[in-house]
């Protein structure tokens, strides 16, 4: 689901209303604290990360990621589980992103060049490497947001650039990238169960790092963080589809005004999504939107909550994998004012994981748990439960589909 980013609160007086929770005037402010940083177009810093655009595929910007200085704080700028388990709110994670300069050169995706290798090694690295960047001019001070991707500073092509420090990479993660054998699916899941997170993961596949030698490319970084999503969730899945049942069991939470409302039915697997806006913030968009995913899966990409629909299945999944549980799991997704600007899917992931590790209240029956729902978001946002039953295929499915058990 698209946010719209607001304008400056101020009146058009030209200048900017100095609210320091404007995310217009955070903005602005921290362009130019990185600004004033680059003095020309040689730097050397410490890159966390690299990013691969999408536009004009299969020929991408591919752009190695990094502060206009060198500084132990560097990887807090490519972060995002750190910003949430931190509880870091809008204004500072636009800090952080702002601060990098995405240093870019042109690639195709079947590649194989110095620059792409000096990215593919940035990618491996457990902690941001040391740098030297010659840029062809001066970066573009600007500062895009998007419904998926983390928010991008500054760009410039890049001229030249080296490393100059050996890059520390885990052995675990030199075992999958030298391992030529591994399907890309096989080393992300090896790794996610050795404690990589999504974000680093999502690197990995990007920058071309992972999977069979004769399939490794380039993926569009918005890409590759829904793949990576997906396939972790799927191998959760499979595993969970094992578990017995749980309770009928809401759990919620919030983050960056995010909030979620997550009911869990005592029903073999599936997932419904439901994505709405809980206060006029973008009234071109449509009111509701869902996606549904039955026990065997979906055949086509959730097109109406797109990557927000693989990102709270995760969250989810890992839930239920701790508790060794299944159900069937209608997630309900609120986005409030306090969502001023789109910051990417890792909202949606890191919304739902607070939801799913808040304390959840357990109901004795359907009629017992729905009605909960109902109270719970008629008072909280204003809207009607009913509205969201009427749409909803899992409801449809637990309601009127006909058990074995009836028969017996």
């Amino acid at each position: 689901m698209e946010i719209r980013s607001p304008a400056c609160k101020a009146p058009l007086t030209g200048k900017l209303c100095e609210d320091p929770s404007c995310p217009t005037c955070r903005k602005a402010k921290s362009l130019f604290k990185v600004k004033e940083l680059l003095k020309s177009e040689n730097f050397s810093g410490s890159a966390p990360g690299v990013f691969v655009g999408h536009y004009g595929y299969p020929h991408l910007n591919v752009g190695i990621l990094s502060p206009p200085e060198r500084t132990e704080r560097a990887w807090l700028y490519d972060a995002p589980r750190h910003w949430a388990l931190s509880n870091m709110q809008i204004p500072e994670i636009i800090d952080c992103r702002t601060s990098l300069i995405n240093s870019r050169f042109k690639a195709q995706v079947k590649d194989v060049n110095r620059f792409l290798s000096m990215g593919q090694e940035v990618a491996m690295a457990s902690k941001p490497v040391d740098v030297e960047i010659n840029l062809e001019k001066k970066p573009r001070f600007s500062f895009q947001t998007d419904a998926v991707i983390n928010p991008m500073g500054p760009n410039a092509a890049l001229k030249d650039a080296k490393i100059t420090e050996n890059p520390k990479i885990s052995g675990k993660v030199d075992k999958v990238v030298s391992g030529t054998d591994w399907k890309a699916g096989e080393a992300i899941t090896y790794l996610f169960s050795n404690e990589f997170d999504e974000n680093f993961l999502s690197r990995l596949l990007s920058i071309g790092n992972v999977g069979l030698k004769h399939s490794r490319r380039l993926v569009p970084t918005r890409w590759a963080i829904t793949a990576t999503d997906d396939v972790l969730a799927k191998h959760l899945i499979k595993e969970i589809k094992d578990f017995p049942s749980m309770d009928y069991t809401a759990f919620s939470g919030e983050y960056l005004g995010n909030h979620y409302l997550i009911l869990c039915f005592p029903e073999v697997y599936s997932y419904e999504l439901f994505e709405m806006y809980a206060s006029p913030l973008n009234p071109d968009a449509p009111s509701i939107m869902s996606d549904y995913e039955p026990y065997d899966g979906r055949k086509s990409y959730a097109e109406e909550t797109a990557g927000g629909f693989y990102a709270a299945r995760l969250a989810i999944a890992e839930k239920l994998k701790a508790m060794k549980r299944q159900a069937s799991v209608l997630a309900l997704r609120f986005i409030t004012e306090a969502y001023e600007v789109p910051l990417g899917v890792f909202v949606v992931r890191e919304a739902a994981r607070k939801a799913m590790q808040n304390r959840p209240i357990t109901f004795s029956s359907l009629e017992l748990i729905e009605t909960y729902a109902k109270h719970y978001i008629s008072r909280k946002f204003n809207i009607s439960f009913d509205a969201i039953a009427r749409e909803s295929q899992l409801l449809a499915q637990i309601k009127h589909q006909q058990k074995l058990s009836e028969f017996v």
